[in-house]
């Protein structure tokens, strides 16, 4: 049985098409501007990708910043439930996710069978997000997030960064960088302890933090936040393959229940 999911971000949009519980491709793209047409666009690509149909398409899930404007989807879910529905297909075993994406962070605990059990989210504010850390790469002339993250590993002395407002932070590393105050790395790896010192206090307001803690989501991809993540809170995190795709995960395989429910009804 086939089923898609749809994840509309407010930097990437995601489409999943899974076959019983295999995956059998998926497309990411810019979400741009115009996001119900980059929820059409990525589910038409990976439909191509895939060989496949619109009429293969059993039950297809929306979810994420963009999921109400999914016309075409049969339901739409949170992407709370999504992300802890598609972390749990990779590690059942999993007792936290942090998912920092483009323009928000959560911090989620889940129980048995991928059920969220509570969640802290900060979506006011776009400190410690993606859109955050590209406005440091362009501040900072760094060509790639990736480079980003591989040139943080290099400091020795992480610069103090005062302010996680996106517009004072950014006047602040110009500041530090322009006066040769600090190094570029010890710049990147001093925004990179920041975000993690705010994205656990975000963990810890959810009880004892306990294995297995699982990072997703678009910075999930850079090395540099994962690794000071891994020290502010004293334990390792483990990683999806793709980590931006756990959303569009959750909502394919929600679809498959969902669907399988309105068969017996």
């Amino acid at each position: 049985m086939l089923t898609a999911g749809i994840d509309i971000g407010s930097l990437t949009t995601k489409a999943l098409i899974i076959d019983e519980d295999k995956i059998k491709g998926y497309v990411i793209l810019k979400s741009g501007h115009l996001f119900e047409e980059a929820g059409n666009e990525a589910y038409k690509l990976c439909l191509e990708k895939c060989n496949l149909t619109n009429d293969d398409i059993k039950y297809i899930v929306g979810t994420g910043y963009g999921r109400a404007l999914i016309s075409f989807a049969n339901e739409n879910i949170t992407e709370i439930t999504c992300h802890a529905r598609g972390v749990y297909y990779y590690f059942p075993d999993a007792h936290t996710v942090i998912d920092i994406g483009g323009q928000d962070s959560k911090a989620i605990r889940i129980g048995e069978n991928g059920k969220v059990l509570d969640f802290v989210m900060n979506d006011k504010c776009a400190a410690g997000t993606g859109r955050f850390l590209e406005v440091m790469q362009k501040a900072l002339n760094i060509e790639t997030l990736d480079m980003m993250g591989k040139l943080s590993l290099n400091s020795r002395n992480p610069a103090k960064i005062s302010s996680m407002c996106t517009v004072f932070a950014e006047s602040e590393v110009i500041s530090l960088f322009a006066q040769k105050k600090a190094k570029k790395e010890d710049i990147v790896a001093g925004l990179h302890t920041a975000i993690a010192k705010r994205i656990t206090g975000m963990v810890n307001r959810l009880g004892r933090v306990q294995e297995k803690i699982i990072f997703c989501g678009g910075v999930a991809k850079n090395v540099g936040v994962k690794k000071a993540l891994e020290q502010e809170l004293g334990k390792p995190l483990y990683t999806p393959e793709d980590p931006q795709i756990t959303g569009a995960l959750g909502a394919a395989l929600l679809a498959q229940e969902r669907y399988q429910k309105k068969k017996k009804i």
